[in-house]
C-alpha cells in the first residue's frame, strides 16, 4: 500500500498522503502490544496438557488470532476513536499526525474485524465465540456510546479480559477440541486477568493531560496520581498471592517458590515505580511486567502437572 499524495496547484511542495503506507498501518495496529495475548494463549495450551505435537496448526492459528488479529483490530479500534485526545498527548501518532489520513483508521478497524472473524471460524464454537466476545469488548472499550474506557474501572477490566483471561481459555479449549477448560485453569485465567488491570493502569500515566481535558476518567484521574499507582500494584500482587496459595495446595511447591520468587522481585521494582509513578511507569512495565508474565506460565506449567 504506497503512499499517493495530491501536490497543491501553484506550489512544490506535497499535500497530506490520501491513503497510508503499509509501515503506518504496521505503526497503527502496533506488533509491540500483541504479546500478552499471544503469550496468553499459550500459557492457556501449556495448561491444557494437550500433546503439541498433535494440535500444533491450531496453536499456532489462535496465537495468530489473538496478537495480529483480535489484539490489532482493538489498537486500531482505540486509535481512530481516541484521535482527538492522541492529538493532546501524543500527536505524532499515524492519525493525528496526517500519516493515516481521511477515514483510513476506521477502514483499518473495520477490516481487521472482519479478518479476525474470518480466522476465528477456523477454530471451532469455542474459539470463534472468544473471537466475537473480544471484538465486541475492544469496540465497547473505544467506541461510543458504551466508551468503556471513560471509567478506569470498567475499561481496564475490559482489556485485562480480554488480554489474558479470554486468550488463557481459549487456549485450554480449542486444544482439548472445544471442551470447557478445567477449573484450575479458569481459577489461574482470572485470577491473571484481575492482576492485568493493574498492568493496565501503568498504560494511563503518560496520558493524564489529554484524559483530564477529554472526560477520560482513567485511574490516574480518578484516583490521583499516587492512589493510581498504589492500587495497580495491588492489582497485580493479590492475585499472584492467591496464585501461590493454590500450587501450594495442589502440592506443586517448586512451582508455587517460581511465583513467590518472581513477586518478591516486582514488589521490589515497585518501590521505585511508587516514588515517581508517572516518571517509573514505562521503566517498570518494561522489567516488571516480564516478570509477571513469567509467573503465568510457571502457573500453567503447574496445571499441567495436575492434568498429567
Amino acid at each position: 500500500m504506497a503512499i499517493a499524495s495530491r501536490t497543491s496547484p501553484g506550489t512544490s511542495l506535497p499535500a497530506q498522503p490520501t491513503r497510508p503506507s503499509l509501515a503506518v498501518v504496521a505503526e497503527l495496529l502496533k506488533p509491540i502490544t500483541w504479546f500478552p495475548p499471544m503469550w496468553a494463549f499459550g500459557c492457556g495450551v501449556v495448561a491444557s496438557g494437550a500433546a503439541l505435537s498433535e494440535r500444533w496448526g491450531l496453536a499456532l492459528l489462535g496465537v495468530i488470532l489473538a496478537g495480529p488479529m483480535v489484539c490489532a483490530t482493538s489498537q486500531a479500534v482505540n486509535d481512530w476513536f481516541d484521535r482527538h485526545v492522541d492529538a493532546i498527548n501524543e500527536p505524532g501518532r499515524p492519525i493525528p499526525s496526517g500519516r493515516m489520513p481521511g477515514r483510513w483508521g476506521l477502514y483499518i478497524a473495520v477490516l481487521w474485524t472482519l479478518l479476525s472473524l474470518g480466522v476465528a471460524s477456523q477454530l471451532g464454537t469455542w474459539g470463534f465465540g472468544a473471537a466475537v466476545l473480544g471484538l465486541v469488548l475492544a469496540w465497547a472499550y473505544s467506541a461510543p456510546p458504551v466508551r468503556l474506557k471513560r471509567n478506569g474501572w470498567w475499561g481496564n477490566l475490559a482489556c485485562a479480559l480480554c488480554y489474558e483471561g479470554l486468550a488463557w481459555a481459549t487456549g485450554s479449549a480449542v486444544m482439548a477440541d472445544g471442551a470447557m477448560p478445567l477449573p484450575g485453569s479458569l481459577a489461574l485465567a482470572l485470577l491473571y486477568s484481575i492482576g492485568a488491570h493493574g498492568i493496565m493502569t501503568l498504560n494511563d500515566f503518560k496520558s493524564i493531560e489529554g484524559d483530564q481535558r477529554m472526560g477520560i476518567g482513567s485511574l490516574p484521574v480518578r484516583l490521583g496520581v499516587s492512589g493510581a499507582a498504589q492500587a495497580a500494584c495491588l492489582f497485580m500482587l493479590l492475585p499472584q498471592a492467591v496464585v501461590v496459595a493454590m500450587l501450594v495446595a495442589w502440592q506443586c511447591p517448586w512451582h508455587a517458590l517460581c511465583v513467590a520468587g518472581l513477586m518478591v522481585a516486582q514488589a521490589a521494582m515497585m518501590r521505585r515505580f511508587l516514588r515517581n509513578p508517572r516518571a517509573w511507569a514505562t521503566w517498570y512495565s518494561g522489567f516488571g511486567v516480564p516478570l509477571y508474565v513469567l509467573g503465568m506460565l510457571a502457573s500453567a506449567f503447574a496445571q499441567r502437572a495436575g492434568v498429567a
